[in-house]
């Protein structure tokens, strides 16, 4: 049952990735050339030229390095997401399995890309320092952990509280949790804000813009497709029995 649903996710994912793909190179490709813009300006009023070309040209980046990150990045997503939903499915929410597919996408949403992107947003090229590369990445994975904690805690809570005030005051009190805690960790949590005063604001909302618009494409073809997976493979687990049954 597990690996049939992660052989689902994962398929889902693949396809979300390709989806994905269509909108980074509509939407974020154009951002991230704006930033590449600005550093090749900065570098042609510094006087500096760079004789040796790039170890990958920059159309193999915005074409098939592009695609191969997405597909590796969704099928991880997806298969995940398959393990999280065969652990909440029946017990966590009483739902048929596309609404349940579907709650887990903008959970999943919320808690690992939205979340974390409001302490730590995108930035293009040239729009922060890259001797800070380090503490950047670190914080970011650190924010996302912590969110994923408080998301589980907000859960435990949230069950608990069902059964003693009911499933709306339940859901409404764990995501009063969740949003608590979050904002907690991002409070203390270091401030990393080295954008350039001359760096167009234009490029930087839409290249932000971008960025969530792409995870929101990904996760929402995966909570879609999976659910309509899953969907399709309970009513065909149920026909043979119905059958049986008439017999």
């Amino acid at each position: 049952m597990v690996r049939t649903l992660l052989v689902r996710g994962m398929l889902a994912g693949v396809v979300a990735a390709l989806l994905a793909f269509v909108f980074a190179w509509l939407f974020g490709e154009p951002a991230l050339d704006g930033g590449i813009a600005y550093e090749d300006a900065l570098s042609a009023a510094a006087g500096e030229t760079d004789s040796e070309p790039p170890l990958v040209s920059r159309g193999v980046q915005s074409t098939i390095g592009l695609l191969v990150a997405l597909l590796i990045y969704g099928i991880a997503v997806g298969g995940i997401f398959s393990l999280v939903y065969a652990g909440v499915q029946g017990r966590l929410f009483r739902l048929v399995p596309r609404a349940t597919a579907g709650v887990l996408a903008v959970i999943g949403y919320v808690v690992v890309v939205l979340v974390p992107f409001l302490k730590y947003p995108s930035n293009p090229p040239a729009s922060s320092v890259d001797d800070t590369i380090g503490l950047r990445s670190g914080t970011f994975v650190l924010m996302l952990a912590l969110s994923v904690v408080a998301a589980i805690v907000a859960v435990a809570v949230g069950r608990r509280l069902v059964a003693r005030i009911g499933t709306w005051n339940g859901v409404i009190a764990g995501a009063a949790v969740y949003i608590v805690l979050a904002a907690v960790v991002a409070a203390l949590l270091p401030v990393v804000q080295e954008t350039p005063a001359d760096f167009s604001a234009v490029v930087l909302y839409n290249f932000r813009v971008a960025t969530l618009g792409i995870h929101a494409v990904l996760w929402t073809a995966i909570g879609l497709l999976f659910g309509l997976f899953v969907s399709r493979g309970t009513r065909s687990a149920e026909r043979p029995a119905v059958s049986a049954a008439a017999i």
